[in-house]
């Protein structure tokens, strides 16, 4: 127990950094048409990347490089379709990615992936509206989506959605949510309520606690009780493996709320890092994740080509690059424009199928998967086209 309560108080006071800056992440979006400029196939189509880097920061280096790497190799996969790679280091600054967006338009860019951070791409959303460029931002902040900018990260709300809908279908559909009292806790909370009523589910209770350890620790008791009087079949958790999860799901249990009627299921990955699967509180539980099948592929090519391990978002920009070559390759010379990024059927990328909203959201296909024996086990297939099981 004191060994799980020093690692939870680690990772609360790593995860609280993280989720100060999403709390003044969120933007007004950019209210522009994002037709999209005209595009030149006969000769390579200029296309930004905007990578965090030179700020200074370790991570934000091996971030940038993974990007770049993912984008380089999803244009080698493009066959005929020619596109012009160009690479802005960002620094993971706000005025300087609108700078360097600037200056990307300037110099011809049709389209631009990235920046990674929600300010980041609401800078440049608004720095590129003028020139009616649309900017594939790896931000998977929904509040700096809509106008011309869109967000390629996976939402609390795709998430939500797909295990929602799971749940009914398993009759696990008497629902209660457990959030973190925070910013990424609320907005979690506020999909998995929304995505219970789309899919017939009901939400028989809510309860958030204090995002500390002695908060967690207090209102275990409070959430088993309210647990076992709503008669809920599964608790929908919003924290995540940095943060609270670990100590969460263990207190849960040990408070006495049992494992075989009342099943947690995570809106985050549980499996990232994978010292998380080894928890006796995370055994059954569901949570969800790209088309692992894919997305493995795409590891071992990346490996081979650039002898390391892709960071997880990488694949982002490798479906960015992928979503640009299935456009161009139509041939149109509006391909790249707001009507053309938003089509119906979508788009397939190393992290699955996906598709882009009109409100600048996404919808992804994802797996569901459980953890059974300290193991990743998929109990529900990625849809492999949309329409199918699984939306």
């Amino acid at each position: 127990m004191l060994s799980v309560l020093s690692r939870a108080r680690k990772s609360l006071g790593r995860a609280a950094v993280a989720l100060a800056a999403l709390a003044v992440a969120a933007c007004e979006p950019v209210t522009t048409a994002g037709s999209g400029p005209a595009v030149d196939r006969s000769q390579p189509v200029p296309v930004a990347l905007l990578v965090p880097a030179g700020s200074g920061q370790a991570s934000d280096e091996l971030l940038a490089r993974s990007l770049q790497n993912a984008a380089r190799l999803a244009a080698a996969d493009l066959g005929n379709v020619q596109i012009d790679l160009r690479v802005y280091n960002t620094a993971g600054q706000p005025s300087r990615a609108a700078t360097v967006a600037a200056q990307a338009i300037e110099e011809g860019a049709r389209i631009i992936l990235g920046p990674v951070f929600a300010q980041e791409a609401n800078a440049v959303g608004a720095a590129v509206a003028p020139s009616g460029v649309n900017v594939l931002s790896f931000s998977n902040n929904p509040d700096i989506a809509g106008g011309n900018v869109f967000v390629l990260g996976p939402t609390f709300q795709n998430t939500a959605n797909r295990l929602s809908r799971y749940a009914v279908s398993q009759g696990s559909g008497r629902i209660m949510v457990v959030n973190d009292r925070n910013t990424a806790g609320q907005l979690g909370r506020t999909a998995v309520e929304r995505a219970v009523a789309q899919s017939g589910g009901t939400l028989v209770a809510a309860m958030d606690y204090e995002f500390s350890q002695n908060g967690i620790v207090s209102a275990a008791p409070g959430i088993v009780e309210r647990a076992k009087a709503s008669n809920a079949q599964a608790l929908f958790l919003t924290a995540d493996t940095a943060g609270a999860l670990p100590l969460v799901t263990q207190l849960l249990r040990e408070n006495g709320l049992p494992a075989d009627t009342a099943r947690f299921i995570g809106l985050t990955r549980w499996d990232i890092p994978s010292a998380t699967l080894s928890l006796p509180g995370v055994q059954g539980g569901w949570f969800a994740l790209p088309d692992p099948g894919v997305y493995g592929q795409y590891e071992q090519r990346y490996r081979a080509a650039y002898g390391e391990a892709p960071h997880p978002i990488s694949g982002l920009a490798y479906d960015g690059v992928a979503a640009v070559g299935a456009l161009l390759k139509r041939g149109a010379s509006d391909g790249l424009s707001g009507r053309a990024l938003t089509q119906g059927s979508g788009f397939v990328g190393v992290n699955g199928i996906f598709r882009l909203l009109s409100d600048g959201t996404n919808e992804r296909g994802l797996a569901v998967a459980q953890i059974r024996n300290n193991q990743v086990v998929v109990i529900d297939p990625a849809p492999r086209s949309f329409g199918g099981a699984g939306f």
